[in-house]
């Protein structure tokens, strides 16, 4: 881009924008106040010498002015809150002075720009962080029911976990003899049944509608590995945007702010917790997922199967169920094609180690080379064969996913929620 003439910091609100225009060859600074929404400056913007470069912080307005920006050909770029240094010392904070730091960062360069997603992207991450809400404030219900019972000493001690139907059955069951007390657990109680049901329905319209995402094919990929399924996969996409813009894991892993934090000087190199940077909602879904697969999952044995551990893996049986019978490799699927008219291929099937092929998802045992040369004759010493492993061929649609990086050799813990298997987040 060439030098521009114009330099705008914008401080954005809903009903009015105050901008600073900084010329970089005479260093002048006028300012104006602009009525109206965040998509009237672009009027002013045009009136400017151009090349015309503006910014603004990210904020509750959105990206209106930035995509309309683009629509009339200008450079309207959006910075990060964080990235905008403060003085200690500065107590007073205005409209004008806000716009005219942004002006003057913005043309020493100081400033970092976040990218500005695409209207269907956004969409998705408002359905994702909107499921995030909704968790947080059902675990804040269900601590007032426990510390309201706390105070009235009544603590639950069955066997069970938490929240699970016997507990339900428990708390249903209580009896105040004071009307307030009464009225009290009832709105509580009340209020967790609700959340309940509107996290129900937020991840029933994540799992039907994430195929139809821009990031239906990381996602499927993401699904192959161990302690991520489809609301751990939407989330991190949604809040990473396009995978692609970072160059290396290391700008991915700052970006979700898990890197650690270092305080170093002279020979002494101290390291402590991550910084926490970034997105908090996509950090602690990468936090659940590690946590998901230091713990492998634990399934039924089928009838009549050995404790030996050269069969499937655990909970293979459970998968089993969901996906058409085994079949050697190379051989043609039963019934794929009419998998494949329902619709019911899934790429991110739960299984062991993963590769592309045939119709619909599918276990498959990966066997060892025999004891014998390609002539046939026995070796002189032979080597034990290896314990064989458990591979999924999978399809989606007409597109073949090619073999993910990191392999998975366990099947992932699941719940069933309204017939769609979650596995993570949860609580």
């Amino acid at each position: 881009m060439a030098q521009p003439k114009s330099v705008v910091g914008m401080d954005v609100h809903a009903t009015q924008t105050h901008a600073c225009v900084l010329d970089p060859g005479s260093g002048e600074l006028r300012s104006r106040r602009l009525s109206g929404p965040p998509r009237g400056a672009l009027d002013f913007l045009a009136e400017l010498p151009p090349p015309v470069l503006a910014v603004y912080e990210a904020g509750p307005t959105g990206y209106g002015l930035a995509r309309g920006a683009v629509e009339r050909s200008l450079d309207v770029r959006v910075c990060a809150p964080g990235s905008i240094p403060r003085a200690p010392g500065d107590r007073v904070k205005t409209d004008r002075r806000d716009a005219e730091r942004l002006a003057r960062l913005l043309l020493a360069g100081g400033m970092s720009f976040v990218r500005v997603p695409s209207p269907e992207e956004e969409r998705f991450r408002d359905l994702t962080r909107c499921r995030e809400a909704i968790r947080a404030d059902l675990m804040r219900a269900r601590h007032r029911v426990t510390k309201f019972l706390l105070r009235r000493e009544l603590r639950w001690e069955g066997s069970a976990c938490a929240w699970t139907q016997a507990h339900w059955k428990w708390l249903d069951g209580i009896e105040f003899s004071d009307g307030p007390s009464r009225a009290v657990l009832a709105d509580y109680l009340c209020a967790v049944r609700a959340l309940e049901q509107r996290r129900g329905v937020a991840e029933r319209a994540i799992e039907e509608g994430w195929p139809e995402s821009p990031w239906a094919e990381t996602v499927a990929r993401l699904r192959c590995l161990r302690g991520i399924d489809t609301l751990s996969a939407l989330g991190i996409c949604a809040e990473a945007g396009d995978l692609r813009r970072f160059d290396r894991p290391a700008s991915l892993m700052s970006y979700f702010g898990i890197v650690p934090s270092e305080y170093s000087s002279g020979e002494q190199r101290r390291r402590g917790s991550i910084t926490k940077a970034g997105s908090p909602h996509a950090r602690r879904l990468l936090v659940e997922a590690a946590q998901h697969y230091r713990h492998q999952p634990k399934g039924r044995r089928p009838p009549g199967a050995s404790s030996a551990r050269s069969g499937p893996p655990r909970g293979a049986d459970r998968l089993a169920r969901s996906t058409p019978p085994a079949r050697a490799l190379g051989a043609p699927a039963a019934g794929a094609g009419k998998a494949r008219q329902r619709g019911q291929d899934r790429v991110g099937s739960r299984a062991g180690l993963f590769r592309v092929g045939g119709g619909s998802a599918e276990l498959n045992r990966r066997t060892d080379r025999s004891a014998t040369d390609a002539v046939g004759a026995p070796r002189e010493k032979s080597r034990p064969a290896r314990r064989s492993s458990w591979v999924c061929v999978a399809s989606w649609g007409s597109r073949r996913i090619p073999r993910p990086a990191v392999p998975v050799s366990r099947l992932q813990a699941t719940r069933r929620i309204g017939g769609h298997g979650v596995a993570s987040p949860r609580i």
